[in-house]
C-alpha cells in the first residue's frame, strides 16, 4: 500500500525559506514520477512542481526560480526547497503520485504559512 508522509511546514516570514520532504512507502520508489501540489484557502489545488523517475523537473510558473525540487531514490524522498517565500504561497503542500491501473496517491499535507 502507497504511502506518502510529508514533513517540514511552518510559520516563516516573507523571504524566508523552508524545506519539504515527502517520505514514500509500499512502491518501488525509482519507477514513479513524483510531485508536489498546493491548496489555498477558498482555492482548486495546483501544481507546484513534478519531478519524472529520470528526475527531470518541471514548476508553475508562480514558483520557478525560487522552489526546487529534488529526490533521492535511495531514501525513498522528495524535497521541495521553497526560497523568498511571499504570502502567496501560503497553503497546504501534498505529495502525490499516480500508479497506472490504481490512480492518485496523496500524503495527508503539511501547513505552509507566510506571514510577518
Amino acid at each position: 500500500q502507497v504511502q506518502l508522509v510529508e514533513s517540514g511546514g511552518g510559520l516563516v516570514q516573507p523571504g524566508g525559506s523552508l524545506r519539504l520532504s515527502c517520505a514514500a512507502s509500499g512502491m518501488i520508489f525509482w519507477l514513479y514520477d513524483m510531485g508536489w501540489y498546493r491548496q489555498a484557502p477558498g482555492k482548486q489545488r495546483e501544481l507546484v512542481a513534478t519531478i519524472s523517475r529520470g528526475s527531470s523537473t518541471n514548476y508553475a510558473d508562480s514558483v520557478k526560480d525560487r522552489f526546487t525540487i529534488s529526490r533521492d531514490n535511495v531514501k525513498r524522498t522528495v524535497d521541495l526547497q521553497m526560497n523568498n517565500l511571499q504570502p502567496e504561497d501560503t497553503a497546504v503542500y501534498y505529495c502525490h503520485t499516480h500508479k497506472a491501473g490504481a490512480g492518485d496517491y496523496w500524503g495527508q499535507g503539511t501547513q505552509v504559512t507566510v506571514s510577518s
